[in-house]
């Protein structure tokens, strides 16, 4: 026995009397932590599937087809119900997606889904169907607001678009080429993209989320199942690749909410046209520097008149928001402005620093 713990013992003994003294001489051993692995932070977290944010968000996300009318002139054989049968003259079926918005029926989709539509049916993740009703359009945003007579349904969650960042996680949802409810995975690539050609009065966000026709009107989704945006154009160019972009979930929410209680998307108006200038214009008119806005025309009673603004003079910030030559998204900024709020308006006027105060006003839906 004694042979034993002699043999067993002096190496324990021995090896105690190295770890002290490695300890010793070298003092960084000693630190918490040393030789732990490292607790991920938490912008390093995060889920490994998504499977339940997609499980939150698919029940959400419906199938829209649509039979369009067609102008053709009244003829006896259309009334025949064999030639109704076999011809698809009321029957188009056109696909897309749309998103669930209220637990009470409002469902939000593109305009371009529904453009011309004679009849409107909405698919559920569960495959009944409804048909909807359609409640208004904003074609300027390209989107559109249905009804369909069903309660308890459960919306979508919208996230506020200033809380995305460019490499956030996205999941678009929705019915690519018709083939059903579909789920692709990507990245937010850029958060405020200026279609002006598209649309002028919102801006996007870019994805490589792979989105095809079908998809538009459908959900964008962050990994906890929040919508994003809703899916709505693709770069139409053969060699572009995961170039696609959604309209931010808040402003679309936004915007059926006026639809449904005015009827039209609530805009703001200034009442000024104003364009950007080359460095020798700012030279010729003595200004510091070309970064801003000259007002180019004023409208009669309009904000900026009241507020005082005149041509010629130099918006250098709205809101104490510097305007940039490479500012694409002024246009977007105003017409996200509600009505009845306030502005602070920086300018230069004949080489002085001026400022004031306007309050916005409402665009009318005819001045679009």
């Amino acid at each position: 026995m004694k042979k034993l713990l002699d043999f067993v013992g002096l190496p324990v003994f021995a090896g105690v009397i190295i770890a002290l003294a490695l300890l010793f001489l070298f003092p960084q051993l000693r630190e918490p932590g040393f030789l732990h692995i490292s607790q991920p932070t938490s912008e390093q977290q995060g889920p490994v599937s998504y499977s339940r944010a997609v499980r939150i968000a698919a029940p959400g996300v419906v199938n829209i087809s649509t039979s369009q009318k067609r102008n053709f002139p009244d003829h006896p054989l259309l009334n025949n119900p064999l030639f109704q049968q076999y011809s698809d003259i009321n029957n188009n079926n056109p696909l897309g997606s749309g998103v669930v918005a209220s637990s009470d029926g409002y469902i939000l989709t593109n305009y371009h889904v529904i453009d011309n539509a004679h009849e409107i049916l909405v698919q559920f993740s569960d495959g009944s169907i409804e048909f909807a009703e359609l409640v208004g359009t904003d074609p300027k945003s390209d989107l559109a607001v249905l009804k369909v007579p069903r309660e308890n349904l459960k919306p979508l969650q919208a996230r506020r678009s200033e809380e995305m960042q460019i490499g956030d996680v996205v999941l678009a949802i929705g019915n690519p080429w018709g083939v059903g409810q579909t789920v692709s995975q990507g990245i937010i690539s850029a958060t405020d993209r200026g279609l002006q050609q598209f649309s002028p009065y919102t801006y996007f966000f870019q994805t490589d989320a792979a989105v095809n026709p079908g998809n538009s009107g459908g959900a964008l989704i962050d990994a906890y199942g929040n919508l994003v945006g809703i899916s709505t154009a693709i770069l139409n160019n053969s060699k572009a690749t995961g170039i696609s972009f959604a309209i931010p979930a808040d402003y679309a929410m936004q915007a059926l909410e006026d639809i449904v209680e005015y009827g039209y998307v609530v805009r703001g108006w200034l009442g000024f046209s104003a364009d950007l200038i080359s460095q020798d214009v700012a030279r010729d008119l003595k200004l510091q520097t070309n970064e801003g806005i000259i007002v180019t025309q004023v409208s009669v009673n309009s904000p900026a008149e009241q507020a005082g603004l005149r041509a010629f003079d130099f918006i250098t910030g709205i809101n104490d928001i510097p305007l940039s030559v490479n500012n694409t998204n002024l246009n977007q900024y105003i017409n996200r402005l509600r009505p009845g709020s306030q502005i602070n308006i920086d300018f230069i006027r004949n080489g002085k620093a001026m400022s004031t105060i306007l309050t916005v006003g409402l665009r009318r839906p005819d001045e679009e």
